[in-house]
């Protein structure tokens, strides 16, 4: 089941957030669970200690909250649904440690690559809650880590973008703690 997709009534179609009224919402408990992971929720130490860290901000934004100021209850709502979100994500979390080397691809790699236009590629393989494209992290459930799990250096695979296939060469990879 895709619990990205699912509609709470099947009659209706899930509608986005950014077509509700939210002064319509009332009390923030109305507010939907923000959906979570199908796959195993893999997490560098590093990712887990962002996740962590991400809980404890939450924490502490929720006691800061006046129950009193206008917009709290919605405040307060978005806050400890975040807050159930986060805890849910770090008590389901499989750290996995990064090996010091390895001769394939996996879970930790950063990669570099190259396509057949010679356009470079770094990126790291990371948990899907540290992914961030446009830094260099992809989640191992993305498209281009499932190509290159398993691969060594020379290999070529197929990087499955929605905007078209690419063949990427892999030129080296490794292993290391921190990013």
């Amino acid at each position: 089941m895709n619990l990205l997709h699912t509609p709470a009534n099947p009659e209706h179609p899930a509608m986005s957030r950014a077509f509700v009224n939210e002064s319509e919402i009332g009390e923030g408990s109305d507010l939907p669970e923000l959906p979570l992971s199908e796959h195993p929720n893999y997490v560098t130490p590093q990712g887990l200690t962002q996740l962590r860290e991400r809980l404890d901000q939450t924490w502490r934004r929720l006691a800061a909250i006046d129950p009193s100021a206008e917009g709290s209850v919605l405040e307060m709502g978005r806050a400890e649904r975040e807050q159930r979100w986060l805890q849910s994500r770090v008590m389901s979390a499989i750290p996995v440690t990064v090996p010091a080397a390895a001769d394939r691809v996996g879970f930790g790699a950063t990669v570099d690559l190259v396509d057949e236009h010679d356009t470079p590629y770094r990126y790291r393989i990371v948990g899907e809650d540290e992914a961030d494209p446009e830094r260099g992290r992809v989640s191992w459930v993305s498209p281009l880590a499932r190509a290159l799990d398993g691969a060594r250096v020379g290999d070529s695979v197929t990087w499955k973008r929605p905007a078209g296939d690419v063949e990427v060469e892999v030129l080296a990879f490794e292993y290391r703690k921190a990013p």
